[in-house]
């Protein structure tokens, strides 16, 4: 069996190295054919003229660059007629190279899933690849080869409007979900329902400066590698097949034109054998940065630097042959660039069947699949994260939820209640041949719950913004008519994304003001925050009985929210952000520094604290309630000293002693008490999602090996220091129910 097995992977290895070697060869006799003016086409991507993500631009010379084999790639091309159209033209060039069209499905395509933060909060890497997985396959039906997602980025600041893109604040639960949606997006590159993955912004773009969009970032080389490189590193090894330039600077370098980063580590120390695509404009940006005298300079920085295809700024296009021939920049540097997007072309299968991903027949079978639905329900609500389930005002025993669906009168009051596409979130595709009647706003997500058993009351309230209190009176005597109120508020969809920072992140308009006038009721009101970013609340969280964050949930978000609401799906999301009391707390976030005064029970006399807030979070970092309760027990360590090469299996049981079945995500955090170099207060290093029915134990497994121990030092080294280390186990990061240590030895 041994020798079965070994002549099985020699044999697979042998057809991997023969298919990598007979693309390295078609693609050097390419090369071979190619002109100077040719080889700079395929490193110029240009946006269609319609459905743009950035400026509107037109070029009425696109066509006729196509058909001259001048171009090697377009964005914004969306749906299989179109992408075949571009292609045909592309089909009448010399050589016939296939163009690349790329897009951002970042969640989802015609089914939209969460936002990425929102599923990040399920900490559920399985749905997150399935969520993946399906965009892939209903993008790649319409003719689309590559998406510029997953964006990785850790992000601290909920100010910074991209965070609603990301994973969240930490580095292990980021590394984590980036491998697992670059496997969902790209699975074998190659296959008809995958799409080549785009791991972005590279690098430490989520760092920016007052969490203000495209801003400078100012971190150590230390930061920057331990906090927010890993990520890439993961995108990597799951095989993402490009990657994306930041905006922003890396030590005083634009990281479009940062040696640093793109030779030295992707290229270098990582080996990437994929391709570098700049952001949107960035290589021309780097003279408004200052970094480049004109266009030119900015076209040799970048190319010298590693970026190989420029997103329509025409740095590359105007100026690549000049600087050739100037012998500035050697052919063999831009042959290197070419290369690199020529085997993408030939791994997606292009040069063997141009229009393979162009399919009507399939994209309207993968686009249309009740399957899909189905599974953004289940992936939405495992995204939904309960903050508060108290009784009702003057009541005691359980909270309000879950409802009854025997209740004979809610009112459902809000300006999120019935509209549709706000569901989607930032970044959803705007099919515009597709309307809007597949999105289930909050409000049909209620009646398909409760049919004709419940009697439902509608009254928008108050828009999301302004000063006007005229739809009160309405929403008032709704509520006087209701058993319960439920109040869908939160920031308009488009308030989180890209060029959507805000310096004040509470609840806007008087959104508030109405939840205060439906509190004087004293009727039980379940309120349901809609936001892309944590937001500050302290009212609603201090005066509200039960909260629910809801996120932009996606195309199910109303079926979704009323299976959490009514009990179909016991809520188990956990925050994957740290939710600020006030902005003057932020950055914020679980795993900082120690200081030489830290503030206990929030002292504050000559303490690191503030005289006028609470250093601790309105909700802290893996925070999130069941509709039942988890009893952690029978923490056991294999052993309590371990070598570098040892490892130790950590196990502890759980049990279900609540009136519902449930899910709970059991963290494990570790905390190094000293180093050569302070370390963070507790750091997670693992995570298991569990399910347990009503009384049910089990017993979750960890297994702790020297990797988890490990941390950059002053030589930039990943390497573990002996010592004392604390294990912790709990519900969140501030709600730790099991202690332990344990010793690192020589």
């Amino acid at each position: 069996m041994k020798f079965i097995l070994k002549t099985i992977l020699l044999l697979t290895f042998s057809i991997s190295f023969s298919q990598s070697k007979s693309i390295d060869l078609k693609v050097n006799e390419l090369l071979k054919k190619m002109t100077l003016e040719e080889k700079i086409g395929q490193l110029n991507q240009y946006t269609n003229d319609a459905n743009p993500t950035g400026p509107l631009v037109v070029n009425p010379n696109k066509e006729k660059e196509i058909k001259g084999g001048l171009l090697g790639s377009m964005l914004n091309v969306i749906g299989a007629d179109r992408t075949r159209k571009y292609q045909e033209l592309a089909m009448q060039s010399r050589l016939k190279i296939p163009l690349l069209f790329g897009l951002d499905v970042i969640h989802g395509y015609k089914t939209t899933f969460p936002i990425p933060l929102a599923e990040a909060a399920s900490w559920d890497l399985s749905a997150m690849e399935q969520s993946a997985r399906i965009a892939a396959t209903e993008a790649s039906a319409s003719g689309i080869h590559w998406t510029f997602a997953p964006m990785v980025d850790i992000a601290r600041d909920p100010r910074w409007g991209r965070v609603m893109e990301g994973a969240g604040e930490d580095t292990y639960l980021g590394t984590k979900i980036a491998y697992a949606r670059v496997k969902g997006f790209q699975g074998k590159l190659g296959d008809l329902n995958s799409v080549m993955a785009c791991a972005k912004h590279f690098a430490a773009y989520g760092a920016a400066i007052g969490g203000r969009e495209y801003n400078s970032v100012d971190l150590s080389d230390r930061m920057l590698w331990e906090v927010y490189l890993p990520p890439f590193k993961a995108a990597l090894d799951a095989g993402a097949a490009t990657f994306m330039n930041a905006f922003n600077d890396i030590n005083g370098i634009p990281a479009t034109a940062n040696k640093y980063i793109q030779r030295d580590i992707l290229k270098g120390k990582w080996n990437f054998k994929g391709f570098v695509v700049s952001d949107w404009g960035s290589i021309g940006e780097l003279v408004t940065h200052g970094y480049s005298k004109d266009s030119k300079e900015a076209a040799y920085s970048a190319i010298t630097a590693g970026s190989d295809m420029d997103m329509e700024s025409n740095a590359y296009r105007n100026n690549l042959a000049q600087l050739v021939n100037e012998k500035r920049v050697p052919i063999a540097l831009l042959d290197e660039a070419v290369k690199r997007i020529l085997r993408k072309k030939f791994e997606l299968g292009l040069f063997d069947d141009p229009y393979r991903f162009c399919n009507q027949e399939r994209q309207d079978a993968a686009i249309f699949n009740p399957e899909n639905s189905k599974a953004a329900r289940e992936i939405a609500a495992k995204s939904i994260v309960l903050l508060k389930n108290s009784p009702a005002t003057g009541n005691s025993g359980d909270g309000i939820l879950p409802l009854s669906k025997y209740t004979k009168t809610i009112a459902f009051i809000g300006p999120m209640v019935k509209p549709k596409r706000i569901n989607h979130g930032f970044w959803a595709v705007n099919l515009k041949e597709i309307d809007s009647s597949y999105i289930v706003s909050q409000w049909e997500g209620l009646e398909n719950k409760v049919g004709k058993t419940t009697k439902l009351l509608y009254a928008k309230g108050c828009d999301i913004e302004g000063t006007n209190k005229a739809g009160f009176q309405e929403a008032l005597d709704i509520a006087n008519q209701s058993d319960v109120v439920i109040v869908s508020i939160g920031e308009r969809y488009n308030m989180s994304g890209e060029s959507k920072s805000r310096s004040n992140i509470h609840l806007p308009g008087v959104q508030e003001d109405l939840l205060k006038e439906l509190q004087k009721t004293g009727k039980p009101i379940v309120v349901l925050i809609n936001a892309g970013r944590p937001l500050v609340f302290n009212w609603v969280a201090d005066n509200m009985p039960t909260i629910v964050y809801t996120w932009w949930l996606g195309s199910e978000a109303g079926n979704a929210i009323a299976d959490v609401l009514f009990g179909d799906y016991n809520p188990s999301g956990k925050l994957p952000m740290t939710f600020p009391r006030e902005e003057g707390q932020i950055p914020i976030y679980y795993n900082h520094f120690n200081t030489g005064r830290p503030s206990i029970n929030e002292e504050k006399l000559y303490k690191s604290s503030y005289i006028d807030l609470q250093n601790t979070p309105k909700f802290p970092f893996g925070f999130g309630l069941s509709y039942t309760t988890f009893n952690y027990s029978n923490l056991k360590l294999s052993k309590t000293k371990m070598k570098a090469n040892e490892t130790i299996e950590v196990s502890v049981s759980i049990s279900n002693t609540g009136k519902y079945e449930g899910e709970e995500i059991v963290q494990l955090y570790i905390k190094d008490k000293y180093a050569s170099l302070i370390r963070p207060i507790l750091e997670l290093k693992d995570f298991q999602k569990i399910k347990l029915a009503v009384g049910e134990t089990k017993t979750v497994k960890f297994n702790i090996d020297n990797n988890k121990l490990s941390f950059y030092n002053e030589k930039l080294e990943f390497k573990s220091e002996t010592g004392d280390f604390e294990l912790m186990i709990g519900a969140s990061s501030s709600d730790i129910r099991l202690n332990s240590s344990f010793e690192l030895i020589k």
